[in-house]
């Protein structure tokens, strides 16, 4: 059994692989080094790639951290390094303007830079550049504001670059895959028949989406997992609809995709927009999904806190069928929730109507691309005498699991939204959480966060009408 991908558009065949082998391994082992390993955890950018993604009907060129990617998820796929950008003595935009702006130094994080520029590009239809393309790419020498400046100054991609004319043609598809690294299992179906067959075939196996959490215990925990079962190529589990009832987003979906598929819907709800900057980077956002963010069941998760205040609800699916279940019923503790042996999440629910006013606050030791030391997801309606109608407010980092105040909401419920309300809140804030001590932050600073944020949000949003 081999499987085929394309490689700055030479077709290559592997018939074997070490196993914990990323796609990072496998191009530099073909001399394509100029992508790198920096931290093997998705926050550097030295092992940007390229690789050609169909979305919204059309191809699109999209940078991942290859250390994320398993060498077998690299399957069917099309796949650009840095080596492919320039034409032959021509320098691509991206790199002309980093050379030109004296955008770099050492050199180490320069190939991961121009990826990013490149991606922006190919998908800018005008303006200036996104300098969020860029966070999650790190330089420790040169520093950014020549690298800001070349970002600055390049246009939009332009139809004289060869891979500017192959977004005009369909992106490969994902065909299913069955492969065998050592004692490693990579099962990649099509079909949510083939799903449940190896879920009774194969009890132990571990569903993967984007392989941004599960790689980095691959990369600095050398976790070998017996089988894993990618549910990237299960359309049910893509799903994007909004209607009457509310919105309902598929668990496999890419963040990237969510975010964009937002952009385009009239009335979403409220706080999920301005959510997506805060969640890690692009190059992780390109690959992560909210069904994998959910079920790692991380205290820190970015996704649960805004979604609880949503009050989300999830569609698990299993062979014996879908349940729905409310977020706020999913964690058991750390790393446990209420998924049945063989069940995965199929698609988050925000049902309607939304809450009026909804804001997400996360400290950090970096705005973005960081693990929250705490985090609030907060949402409010107001009635006619700016009374607290209705509350929830949700907190990351403050427990063994994501979870809902229910006590500061009932201190707040009903109670006019002013000052002495939120007093007997933070005060239920300190007799309901428990914290945890560790090197992001004490359980007495976790609290103080939790009960700042809280007074955060009344103070943003005390003059706002009901």
């Amino acid at each position: 059994m081999s499987f085929a991908l394309s490689v700055n558009g030479m077709r290559r065949t592997v018939a074997s692989s070490d196993p914990g082998e990323t796609l990072l391994d496998y191009v530099r082992s073909l001399g394509l080094t100029g992508a790198k390993e920096g931290c093997a955890e998705g926050e550097c950018g030295a092992c940007a790639l390229l690789w050609l993604e169909e979305e919204g009907g059309r191809s699109r060129l999209r940078a991942i951290n290859s250390c994320l990617v398993p060498l077998a998820a690299a399957a069917d796929r099309e796949i650009y390094t840095v080596e492919a950008l320039a034409q032959g003595e021509r320098l691509c935009p991206a790199q002309q303007a980093l050379a030109e702006e004296g955008g770099s130094q050492c050199g180490y994080c320069t190939p991961g830079f121009v990826i990013s520029l490149f991606a922006e590009q190919s998908d800018r239809k005008g303006g200036p550049a996104a300098l969020d393309a860029l966070s999650g790419n790190l330089c420790r020498c040169t520093g950014y504001r020549p690298i800001r400046d070349a970002a600055l100054r390049l246009p939009p991609l332009g139809p004289e670059h060869p891979l500017f004319r192959r977004l005009s043609q369909p992106a490969p598809r994902l065909a299913p895959l069955s492969w065998q690294s050592g004692s490693e299992t990579f099962l990649r179906p099509t079909r949510l028949e083939g799903l449940w067959e190896i879920a009774a075939r194969r009890p132990e196996a571990e569903w993967a989406a984007g392989m941004t959490d599960l790689s980095v215990e691959r990369n600095l925990r050398f976790r070998r997992f017996p089988c894993l079962v990618s549910l990237e190529g299960i359309p049910e589990l893509r799903g994007f609809r909004e209607g009457p009832q509310g919105i309902e987003i598929g668990a496999a979906l890419s963040l990237r995709e969510v975010e964009e598929r937002l952009a385009e819907t009239p009335n979403p709800p409220p706080g999920l927009r301005e959510w997506f900057p805060l969640f890690a980077s692009p190059l992780i956002r390109n690959r992560a999904t909210l069904g994998g963010n959910l079920a790692t069941a991380s205290p820190v998760g970015d996704a649960a806190p805004l979604l609880l205040a949503l009050d989300a609800r999830l569609r698990l699916l299993s062979s014996e069928g879908s349940r729905e279940l409310p977020l706020s019923s999913f964690f058991h503790g750390y790393r446990k929730t209420a998924l049945r042996p063989g069940e995965l999440i199929a698609s988050v629910r925000i049902p309607k109507p939304y809450p009026a006013i909804v804001r997400f606050y996360k400290v950090a030791k970096r705005p973005s691309d960081d693990i929250a030391t705490v985090s609030l997801g907060a949402a409010l309606d107001l009635d006619a005498n700016r009374r607290a109608a209705r509350i929830r407010l949700a907190f990351g980092g403050v427990a063994d699991r994501p979870l809902r105040s229910t006590a500061a909401e009932e201190a707040l419920a009903g109670r006019p939204w002013e000052l002495p309300a939120v007093e007997r809140a933070r005060e239920a804030l300190a007799g309901s959480l428990s914290p945890i001590d560790d090197h992001r932050g004490s359980a007495a600073y976790r609290l103080a966060l939790a009960q700042n944020l809280l007074e955060k949000f009344h103070w943003q949003t005390r003059f706002l009408a009901p």
